[in-house]
């Protein structure tokens, strides 16, 4: 089961107390203070593993509590610190404080790791406290509290490519064609229902990560369709493939489905809306779509946007559409080189 969200309680471990003790000893039986500091709390960890895909786990376990310290002994002996609590997230995951709103990490790599909630110090022992004045301290300290707080943590998967179309566009389709991935694929709409990545070969050498989420319709940003709860997923992404249905039976003028798309992009995000594109004309194997890609080609020409036609099923443009994106994406990284 696919989570890509979950709030969490945390709390880092209490200090151990310091101890008030006195030494007796047979040679000395009126022997100074010897009680021994209490251990620090062990914080909680949220680390980054790129084995993970989900928050499952998280989202029906909320409380995570790191060990206390012990408390401190006699004859000097410091209480031994609490463990540190180590939970496990996939990478791309964003955690944030639900009282601030702060966000607290962004964990994009394999093994990061940030401290979310500190344990407490431990109190000292009344040997801590004799001085030249007070040779007999009757006093220690407790340890502090751990630090608490809520945790919502989102996940955005780490693609270097977006999907993006209407629903029954082919994203789902091509994703299976062109990597490793198997993605549900049904010919009706929502047949996704949650983001799929596949990795995807261009060449012998070269590869890029390509994320599929549910399609959209138009005034998704309003909460319509599914595929607006999934647009986060391709926050990371460095460019976004739009493929466009070229279908007979496909509703709607092919450049108005393309300019709602765009438009629910930039209601979403002013930073997605304005992410570079390549856009595929799909389903070129079907009856009179050679005439629809043709048209929706020179419409596409007048605002100076190139058309890669492809076909999922017979296999027709998938190459060069795979060679486009991989250039694409080195002109993309090279020009950020450049910027410094």
């Amino acid at each position: 089961m696919f989570v890509d969200e979950a709030t969490i309680y945390i709390k880092g471990g209490d200090g151990g107390r310091g101890c008030l003790s006195f030494a007796h000893y047979r040679q000395n039986p009126k022997g100074g203070p010897d009680g021994g500091d209490g251990g620090n709390g062990g914080s909680v960890i949220i680390e980054a593993r790129s084995g993970m895909n989900t928050l499952l786990d998280l989202k029906y376990h909320t409380h995570n509590i790191a060990k206390r310290g012990e408390h401190g002994k006699g004859k000097n002996k410091t209480g031994r610190a609490g463990g540190d609590l180590i939970i496990g997230v996939p990478s791309g995951t964003v955690a944030k404080d639900t009282e601030t709103g702060e966000m607290l990490a962004d964990l994009t790599e394999d093994g990061q790791q940030v401290v979310a909630a500190s344990g407490g110090r431990g109190g000292r022992g009344n040997t801590r406290f004799k001085s030249s004045t007070n040779q007999a301290p009757r006093i220690a300290e407790d340890g502090e509290p751990g630090e608490e707080k809520w945790l919502h943590l989102e996940l955005k998967l780490m693609a270097e490519v977006g999907l993006i179309g209407c629903p029954n566009a082919g994203k789902s389709t091509l994703l299976a064609r062109i990597s490793s991935a198997h993605p549900r694929i049904g010919d009706y709409p929502f047949t996704t229902l949650s983001p799929m990545v596949g990795v995807v070969k261009a060449g012998d050498f070269e590869s890029f990560l390509a994320a599929d989420i549910p399609g959209l319709i138009k005034d998704a940003h309003l909460g319509k369709g599914l595929g607006i709860k999934f647009l986060r997923h391709i926050e990371r992404t460095e460019l976004l493939v739009h493929l466009v249905d070229m279908s007979e039976g496909s509703k709607d003028d092919p450049l108005k489905r393309y300019h709602e798309i765009n438009r629910e992009l930039r209601c979403f995000s002013t930073a997605l809306g304005g992410r570079e594109q390549i856009v595929a004309a799909t389903k070129i194997d079907l009856p009179r779509a050679g005439e629809l890609v043709y048209e929706f080609q020179a419409r596409m020409d007048d605002e100076g946007v190139e058309v890669y036609p492809i076909s999922s099923v017979t296999g027709e443009g998938l190459k060069e559409l795979a060679y486009a994106i991989m250039n694409r994406l080195k002109r993309l990284r090279e020009a950020r080189v450049e910027a410094g």
